[in-house]
């Protein structure tokens, strides 16, 4: 039977027991000078490296040559290793690292007991097997050395693990043919230097090294020097591997190994374990993680799930190390251990319920960092006390609490009744019940809504040294999830305090030369708690933003622009807390390209209406006004002006003769200015006129006539048509031809 020495102190002759897989010191079967004579010895000259990647118990025990019987007194704590078996005992302790292994191993010499020793009658103290202190006895032993190098290099968020150990791999393995420099420095490329200075080393070895290597120069250096270490002879050599002969060869009274523990029970045991190991490293990297540390809650939770965690490994361990010597020495059978296995599986302490367990506080953990990546301006305090210390800082604290990250856990409790051995019928199997805060939709939208409105609050109020802003946890039954707190001179005065958004929409509604007015859509939330509104405007493509205050009605316009000009325009609501953040037009806005024009002049015939008007008062840079579009349009009271049926005529001057109208009716007259490409001004102020009755023939003629000139005198030519009409009792002779002189007309006789 081989087994390996694991750092133990062997020597030939030496009494081992199997059934516990415990060294017998003190006690043998001959003479300490009898057994150093006749002893068999043979060098057995190797040396070798390899890589070792894995992590798992099974890839370690393989390094080390550990056999399935040997590996489950390991795994059960009765086996206290020592030198480079302490490599057994390394591991990770976060998910976050890469980790690779150089393995050095080396033999010398192998030596055994003779048929001196182990012949009929050849034993000085028979006695001994009556005692059945052991099992075996130590007839063979290879001697050797072994070394391991564990290099960790740290993975960050940003880097891809499995590239990451894909090049750590590469350069480890190029460790035995790396040469060192001049002044001790290590010939390698630049691109490798600067991976090996992120790497971190720890030493296991059956070599004595005044100092243990921690990085990978001084790695390289002691993995050189290893040969040496060793003596010239082999000296410093230590037994690797032993052979063992049962005692019942000897003496058939003597103690036995009645069975050995299955394979197939031996890798549940290690199932149990290793599982065990991977959930400490989920937990250890939660602990580490900035969150955990700023919400005390979180921590609290992670540190007694991994005490209990670590509670039921020991009690594993401590029932496998009382059960294995039972089993191995016929005292139980190995059903005893299968038991004990399906009790571990259908415990609490199974392995897919821990890890479900540890799915939901990760979980829990990155909804916290997504909420809290969204704050700016925003400090974290992890207790009520330094909230209260805060808050008396400003006149206005504003502090986004997680009212549920202190909520008890049934699942913790049931963990602990179970390894108090009190089961409560009520224990809480589901490691994650459906009723958490991060589990439901709903409560998950409230709180992304919430963390929204507090950080575009903080980032808007950033200036502002009256208020501070804060986050916390708190349990808070009445407030599932989040809220947000109001403070005043360190005094709470609201627990569900909605902070103020932007309005819902802000548009321009009137848009002037120098004015425009925005219409403003209330927000949606606390607009009972507006004060006031804030305008911010400034020129297109410029920074500097002016701002106006203007009142809580819907409208607001914003005076003293410059004409054709783009300006950009934002609002915001005032609060007594402080301002909300700003809805932007969507757009520029560009002002009108001039003023209308001056005041209108109007007057009229039964027929005609003259109108004159000024110049515009404001033109913009580069403007000119090409023509006046004159507007004329019959008022009705019943419609609003713009909603009138407008006219339109051009005038390239500042006059225009509007004709062809009704007498004796009303009309609104109104003028603007056409700037071509830059577009129109607003119209002028209307004006009303009414038309005057046909009083004057000359008047009746001139509406019927068409001008043929465009001097002085006028010259106007009637239609060639005959009719018979009445002007004020004279009837018209009819004539070809008639010019603006007197016409003919004669009174009826009466």
């Amino acid at each position: 039977m081989e087994v390996a020495a694991l750092g133990r102190p062997f020597s030939l002759g030496m009494l081992y027991d199997c059934r516990n897989d415990s060294l017998v010191p003190g006690i043998t079967l001959w003479d300490h000078e009898d057994l150093k004579k006749n002893i068999g010895e043979r060098p057995q000259s190797y040396n070798n490296f390899d890589i070792v990647a894995s992590e798992s118990i099974e890839d370690k025990s393989s390094a080390l040559n550990v056999e399935a019987s040997l590996k489950a007194s390991f795994l059960g704590g009765l086996v206290e290793v020592g030198g480079s078996a302490k490599y057994l005992n390394d591991t990770k302790t976060s998910k976050n690292h890469s980790r690779v292994t150089l393995k050095y191993q080396a033999t010398t010499k192998f030596q055994e007991l003779s048929m001196n020793h182990l012949g009929r009658d050849n034993v000085d103290h028979p006695y001994v097997f009556d005692q059945g202190i052991a099992t075996h006895v130590v007839t063979g032993i290879l001697y050797g050395a072994q070394a391991f190098f564990v290099f960790d290099r740290e993975v960050s968020v940003n880097e891809n693990y499995r590239d990451i150990q894909g090049n750590l791999k590469v350069i480890i393995k190029n460790i035995p043919s790396l040469s060192i420099e001049g002044e001790g420095s290590l010939k390698m490329e630049d691109k490798d230097k600067a991976n090996d200075e992120k790497l971190s080393c720890r030493f296991y070895g059956d070599f004595f090294v005044q100092k243990p290597p921690t990085s990978f120069q001084e790695a390289v250096e002691v993995y050189q020097s290893l040969p040496k270490l060793l003596g010239a002879n082999g000296e410093n050599a230590v037994p690797v591997k032993v052979w063992l002969l049962p005692l019942t060869y000897l003496d058939s009274t003597a103690a036995k190994l009645v069975r050995q523990i299955s394979i197939g029970l031996v890798e549940e045991c290690q199932s149990v374990l290793e599982d065990l190991s991977d959930l400490e490293m989920r937990f250890n990297d939660a602990l580490r993680n900035q969150t955990a540390q700023q919400f005390p809650q979180i921590g609290k939770k992670l540190k007694t799930f991994k005490r209990k965690c670590s509670q039921f490994k020991l009690e594993f361990q401590r029932n496998l190390a009382k059960k294995l010597p039972s089993i191995r020495g016929g005292g139980e059978e190995e059903a005893v251990l299968a038991g004990e296995l399906r009790k571990t599986c259908s415990s609490p302490f199974n392995s897919k319920d821990l890890n479900e367990w540890m799915d939901c506080k990760e979980r829990e953990i990155y909804t916290v960092i997504s909420l809290t990546d969204m704050m700016t301006n925003t400090k974290i305090v992890s207790s009520q006390t330094d909230l209260y210390k805060e808050s008396f800082k400003a006149e206005q604290a504003v502090c986004f609490v997680f009212t549920s990250l202190g909520r008890d856990e049934p699942y913790l409790s049931t963990l602990s009744n179970y390894l108090q051995q009190t089961p409560k019928p009520d224990d809480a199997q589901d490691p994650h019940p459906p009723d958490q805060w991060y589990n439901s939709r709903r409560e998950m939208e409230a709180m992304r809504h919430k963390a929204k409105l507090f950080s575009d609050f903080a980032e808007t109020n950033k200036e502002n040294k009256n208020i501070t802003f804060l986050t916390v946890g708190l349990t808070n039954e009445t407030q599932k999830g989040a809220s947000i707190y109001l403070y005043t001179d360190g005094l709470s005065v609201n627990e569900n305090f909605e902070p103020s958004s932007k309005p819902a929409a802000v548009t321009g509604s009137d848009i002037n030369h120098n004015s425009v007015t925005l219409k403003i859509s209330p927000r949606r939330f606390g607009a009972e708690d507006i004060t006031s509104y804030s305008v911010e405007y400034c020129v297109r493509g410029e920074d500097g933003w002016k701002q106006e205050t203007a009142s809580r009605a819907e409208e607001v316009t914003v005076s003293g622009l410059s004409p054709n000009t783009e300006y950009r325009f934002r609002c915001r609501a005032e609060t007594p807390v402080g301002a909300g953040p700003a809805n932007e037009v969507s757009g520029s806005i560009q002002t009108l390209p001039c003023s209308p024009p001056g005041k209108l002049h109007v007057e009229s015939t039964s027929r005609l209406i003259s109108v004159s008007w000024k110049k515009p008062a404001e033109l913009g840079q580069d403007v000119q006004v090409l023509s006046y579009i004159v507007e004329y349009a019959k008022p009705d009271h019943q419609v609003k002006e713009e909603d009138l049926h407008w006219e339109q005529m051009m005038a390239g001057a500042e006059k225009a003769i509007i004709s062809g109208l009704q007498p004796e009716t009303e009309y609104a007259v109104r003028v603007r200015c056409d700037c071509g490409a830059a577009g129109r001004s607003k119209e002028s102020i209307a004006v009303n006129v009414r038309t005057t009755t046909r009083a004057h023939l000359k008047e009746f003629l001139k509406s019927k006539s068409k001008r043929s000139n465009s001097e002085s005198p006028s010259v106007y030519k009637l239609p060639l048509t005959e009719e018979d009409m009445e002007v004020n009792g004279c009837r018209r002779r009819p004539t070809p031809t008639s010019s603006r002189g007197d016409q003919s007309f004669r009174r009826p006789m009466s």
